[in-house]
């Protein structure tokens, strides 16, 4: 599972089969709880948030909500780094208006033809999705004013690259907005290897203080943590032993932003 493209395979495999309605179970990043709209209230949606976007863009996964913290305003360009469904481009939709244009991309087919659904049932002509790695993304350089992702780039094994990506399509003075895991001690190496909890998660991601350093080497300035808190959703089924559950003490939701030099 090291080489990066096995890691794409699991990933797009994994989320494919819950874009065409298999639960998540622990293979998400909220756990058992897909589709559920208490999930969506857990991890910072509002209830009006949560009765706006179209049903079929709800799967349940995500670890935060990155739109609480990016301001996003009418008229802006915005893109959405792994949109799976698109339930955070339906909300940064409502928030740039019909003067705005919001992108989604995505690597796993099953999930744009669900996203494009939603869109096309719900009329959203202010939203378009493509299929992309959010390493190799589909966006021409300077065209965004703000670049948000939700639990996705500790899935990826070039974190480094997809900063760098997301500093390339960011206009100058754009912002990166994200909400995502991170570790806050080293994880144990019974976790490191595991599909489950790759795809559920926490096995990819990074050491806050990392994370942070790599935003910052790809280019971004003024990195900070908006919001970190502790995050439980789906990682007990994940424990085998009480070893386990006691390291995944160390998981946090954090809510991160960091602009491009203007």
């Amino acid at each position: 599972m090291s080489e990066p493209n096995d890691v794409r395979t699991i990933v797009r495999e994994k989320y494919g089969a819950i874009a065409g309605g298999e639960p998540a179970g622990a293979a998400g990043c909220c756990g058992d709880a897909c589709g559920c709209g208490d999930v969506l209230a857990e991890i910072g949606y509002s209830t009006s948030e949560a009765a706006a976007v179209p049903a079929a863009s709800n799967l349940g996964l995500g670890c935060g909500n990155p739109l609480a913290h990016a301001a996003a305003q009418p008229g802006e360009t915005v893109l959405d780094l792994g949109s799976g469904a698109g339930i955070d481009c339906f909300l940064a939709a409502r928030a740039v208006g019909a003067g705005g244009r919001v992108i989604g991309v995505d690597m796993t087919p099953a999930m744009i033809d669900r996203a494009r659904a939603a869109a096309a049932q719900g009329g959203y002509g202010n939203v378009e999705f493509r299929l992309g790695e959010i390493e190799h993304l589909p966006v021409a350089d300077a065209s965004v004013d703000l670049v948000i992702s939700n639990c996705v780039i500790n899935l990826s094994p070039e974190k480094r690259q997809v900063f760098r990506e997301a500093l390339r399509v960011l206009r100058p003075g754009g912002r990166l907005v994200v909400s995502d895991l991170v570790w806050i001690r080293p994880m144990p190496e019974s976790i490191r290897g595991r599909v489950d909890a790759l795809v559920g998660c926490v096995a990819g991601a990074s050491l806050e203080e990392e994370y942070l350093a790599l935003m910052r080497g790809a280019g971004f300035e003024s990195v900070e943590v908006l919001e970190e808190t502790r995050y439980t959703v789906g990682l007990e089924g994940l424990a085998r032993n009480e070893a386990e559950r006691q390291a995944f003490d160390s998981v946090r939701s954090v809510k991160v932003r960091g602009w491009k030099p203007a």
